[in-house]
């Protein structure tokens, strides 16, 4: 009898340990989603507007210009997830100002909430990205990848210029 107790105990645990194990997925992508867009707008407040135009190259992207590419790819990346708003409202790179870019920056933060806010089980739903079936959470996990790109981005820029980037602020620089 006690056998089959500890038998009928451990299979009621089963299912409650799967779900454990699924609702770590989120958890996981957001931390570091939430880290990075920290990183992001305190670069944009940061930056002085006088150097919003500044490129190391002729051939790269200006300072803005990354912020206002981070801004249009957070609309595509979070629209393939939620299935709306996959198009910014306009081409944020073409803003100049630094006031503009950080409204742009803020406004694609704000389209992705929904997207961020998403239970394990639609996380793992397939969505069409790039021409593939992706699970949500890897669209998601994209969007975070490509976010720290373009931080490393700025990290150089900020050096260049002889500044601190926020990620190094308090720490050793």
């Amino acid at each position: 009898m006690k056998r089959a107790s500890c038998f009928f105990l451990l299979l009621a645990l089963v299912p409650a340990g799967n779900l454990v194990a699924q609702d770590t997925a989120m958890s996981g992508v957001v931390p570091l989603y939430e880290q990075v867009k920290g990183f992001l707008l305190a670069s944009a407040e940061q930056m002085p507007d006088e150097l919003y135009s500044y490129r190391p190259t002729d051939e790269v992207r200006t300072f803005g210009q990354i912020l206002g590419h981070v801004a249009n790819s957070q609309y595509f990346f979070c629209g393939a997830v939620t299935g709306e708003n996959a198009r910014a409202p306009e081409d944020f790179e073409l803003r100049t100002t630094k006031a503009g870019i950080v409204e742009a920056l803020n406004m694609s933060y704000a389209n992705c909430e929904s997207a961020y806010a998403i239970h394990d089980a639609e996380a793992l739903e397939s969505v069409d990205f790039f021409g593939s079936a992706r699970p949500k959470l890897g669209v998601l996990n994209f969007n975070s990848i490509h976010s720290w790109e373009h931080y490393g981005n700025l990290v150089v820029y900020f050096r260049a210029n002889g500044m601190v980037p926020p990620s190094s602020q308090g720490g050793e620089q």
